[in-house]
């Protein structure tokens, strides 16, 4: 299975497009990197300004439309610190949902922390010992501690280059004063965290994000050791880097972006990102840093595996490019599908035996079975109106394989699952072709009633026998426990699919 981790981050927004082997095991297929700098003035002005929006918008759209040219089957998005604290970062992940078709995840500091932490220990051996692992970003800085097995202690810090960077007001070389109050702000910031560190104990400590490896780049290049491809293991002295910090705050910016291992792109605030490292160390009470290549996305990857491992072969398992989708979808926004696939069960049951009735084909029951899988993922938003997500949702996943007809069904589908069932007044539903609504009804009432069959979760209602007359049909619902609540609550939503067929339908114990 093919997987692309997008990490929305305060400073860069990257991706890594990954074939999975297994859930502890993956091959990196291609890596991308955008210094987008969302969070650029945000720590001063709380607002994502209007070139960051736009060229992260375009930067994430363009992920997606290379995740795609690879295959990939699923996208994991998840955006940090800029986004969670700019009054407009809701407004930058709604734009991200409709225009680009995916549904980040605002993650916390703790979160970050621990998915770097679970990066940092497959990309390096920790023998037994204890690793305090820093990761210095553009809003924050994570502080993290584990073994080879678990992670004990993880905390998120008020401490990030373009945070340091609004604080200090200019990009220009900083007076002594101005380091002395920095360096004190680092301290009071991060005395109390690393202190909690040092109470759990480590052995040695890591470094990881875009910042600590230029910096260690940069001294290795001082030291003559050119910069390997990879960082990972490397390890640079304290008196190293704090030569190096001292040398990049009293240059220019320009100047900087000369530095042999310094990119241009983080020549505004990399010396306080010196400043950070070097106090934080320090504080450690180290005398060196271990670099590592490791970082959130991979993180993104491992935790994704780890949490579906079990979903993923039935997934792989899709018989087609349509199912496969569909299980995908179902997977990122955590469905448990064995409870989707029990549903589609009794739907595909009605249809099939009512088909005399309904003479609809293949095409319609193949969309049924679809919904079926889809109809509730709108639950990983938010509980209430749920139904009205999951159609908003499926109409911008970019679902393989359907047509925009196909897709505008399934999202109407979902939406006409529970609650009332289609009406004229309802505007989308009146946008819809007659022929089309005529297929909703249809499809959408066999499924209220199949998904009331299900009420309670438990699955107790195994099979259903229906038995048409004249004026009306029996639903008989065959179970070895007393499914009082399935009944009810499936003859509660038949209303739906009897006036499509012009009978009225009783739901009773079979």
């Amino acid at each position: 299975m093919k997987l692309a981790a997008i990490d929305i981050g305060t400073n860069s927004i990257h991706m890594i497009i990954v074939e999975a082997k297994n859930k502890d095991q993956f091959d990196v297929l291609m890596q991308e990197k955008e210094m987008v700098k969302l969070g650029e003035g945000v720590f001063a002005s709380n607002i994502i300004n209007e070139r960051a929006f736009q060229a992260g918008i375009a930067t994430i759209g363009r992920y997606v439309q290379l995740a795609d040219q690879f295959g990939v089957d699923h996208i994991i998005t998840s955006a940090t610190s800029a986004t969670r604290e700019a009054k407009n970062g809701r407004d930058f992940l709604d734009t991200v949902i409709t225009e680009v078709g995916l549904s980040p995840q605002l993650i916390s500091g703790k979160e970050e922390a621990k998915l770097i932490f679970l990066a940092v220990r497959k990309a390096i051996e920790l023998k037994g010992k204890r690793a305090l692992v820093l990761d210095i970003g553009g809003g924050s800085t994570e502080a993290v501690t584990g073994d080879g097995n678990q992670v004990d202690y993880c905390k998120s810090m008020k401490l990030g280059v373009l945070r340091l960077l609004d604080l200090i007001g200019h990009q220009n070389p900083l007076s002594h004063e101005e380091i002395r109050k920095l360096r004190a702000h680092v301290r009071k910031t991060a005395e109390k965290v690393i202190g909690g560190a040092l109470d759990k104990g480590f052995d040695f400590v890591i470094g990881t994000s875009g910042t600590i490896r230029s910096l260690g780049e940069a001294c290795l290049e001082e030291q003559g050791n050119p910069s390997p491809e990879s960082v990972n293991a490397e390890r640079v002295p304290l008196a190293a880097l704090e030569k190096l910090a001292e040398k990049l705050c009293s240059m220019t910016a320009e100047e900087r972006g000369k530095v042999e291992g310094i990119s241009t792109n983080r020549s505004d605030a990399v010396h306080l990102g010196a400043v950070l490292l070097v106090e934080l160390l320090k504080l450690a009470g180290v005398k060196e840093i271990t670099l590592s290549d490791a970082s959130l996305r991979e993180g993104m990857i491992l935790d994704f595996l780890e949490r579906h491992d079990e979903m993923l072969a039935a997934e792989i398992e899709g018989k087609n490019v349509k199912e496969k989708s569909c299980l995908l979808l179902a997977n990122r926004y955590e469905v448990n599908v064995e409870e989707k696939l029990h549903v589609a069960r009794l739907a595909l049951q009605i249809f099939d035996q009512l088909k005399d009735i309904h003479g609809r084909g293949v095409q319609e029951r193949q969309l049924l079975y679809h919904a079926c899988i889809i109809y509730d993922i709108g639950l990983y938003v938010k509980f209430q109106d749920y139904h009205k997500h999951s159609r908003y949702l499926i109409f911008n996943s970019q679902l393989r394989g359907f047509t925009n007809e196909e897709v505008l069904l399934l999202g109407h589908l979902a939406r006409y699952h529970r609650k009332a069932g289609p009406k004229r007044k309802h505007k989308k539903y009146r946008r819809l072709e007659k022929g089309q609504r005529s297929t909703l009804k249809l499809l959408a009432g066999i499924l209220r009633i199949a998904v009331g069959l299900d009420k309670t979760k438990n699955q107790w209602v195994q099979h259903v026998y229906c038995l048409p007359s004249k004026d009306g049909i029996t639903i008989k619902a065959f179970s070895e426990e007393t499914p009082d609540l399935e009944i009810w609550e499936a003859q509660r939503f038949s209303d739906t699919l009897g006036k499509v067929l012009h009978r009225e339908i009783e739901v009773e114990l079979g």
